[in-house]
């Protein structure tokens, strides 16, 4: 069976989301934010210290976007676009989007607002990185008008790494700053029973394993 290990609504929810979308058995294991400083133990699988950390058997991985496409062939699913479909470029291009182009800078408006020390703290670079996400998420505005999903006019794994960035925008309060379809889009994966579930399930491992429920994006407003 797959185990994922995972933080409260960090990038390792685009598995958890894939996982609870493919109705796949899985194990969940919940790890303290960030892990490489709260649980030293789980170096041993990831010597990165991040998540997601995703084992199947001998398999192991650790990048949220290559996970989601992994899972998505492995199950045959139709969240999976075939080499020989119309809209394969699409969809390899935005789940990749996903993460490199709109989570990451993101992760800078993160440091840059909640992780650094306050005398580090930058306004100006947080909302210099905000400006650079919010602009290439417009990117996606005409084809989002026109179209209910990314790829393939189906909801992929490509929807799911794009759906986490959006999911951290709203974290950071930017989600008030989203082009009308790009919010209508956000608002349809929201409303996903499989979105739903995988909220749902780290809600309940958290408390089962005693981990706290705050989540990873917000933890430091916390702290």
């Amino acid at each position: 069976m797959i185990t994922l290990y995972h933080c409260m609504s960090a990038r390792s929810l685009r598995p958890l989301w894939m996982l609870e979308e493919l109705g796949e058995p899985y194990i969940l294991t919940m790890l303290p934010f960030p892990p490489r400083a709260f649980d030293k133990a789980y170096l041993a699988l990831n010597p990165l210290g991040t998540v997601p950390a995703l084992v199947d058997g001998d398999t192991r991985m650790t990048e949220s976007a290559a996970i989601c496409q992994y899972l998505a062939a492995r199950a045959g699913s139709s969240m999976h676009v075939a080499p020989h479909e119309q809209g394969y470029a699409a969809y390899l291009n935005f789940l990749h989007f996903g993460e490199a182009t709109l989570t990451f800078p993101q992760t800078l408006v993160l440091r840059y607002t909640h992780f650094e020390s306050a005398e580090r703290r930058s306004p100006q670079v947080a909302e210099d990185y905000a400006k650079w996400f919010l602009a290439r998420l417009r990117t996606l505005e005409p084809l989002l008008a026109q179209h209910a999903f990314l790829a393939a006019d189906r909801f992929t794994a490509a929807d799911v790494s794009v759906g986490y960035a959006l999911l951290l925008a709203q974290h950071l309060g930017l989600d008030a700053r989203f082009t009308p379809a790009v919010a209508r889009y956000w608002e349809r994966l929201r409303m996903r029973d499989g979105y739903q579930a995988a909220l749902a399930a780290q809600e309940r491992a958290a408390l089962a394993q005693g981990i706290s429920t705050v989540h990873a994006p917000d933890i430091r407003r916390f702290a």
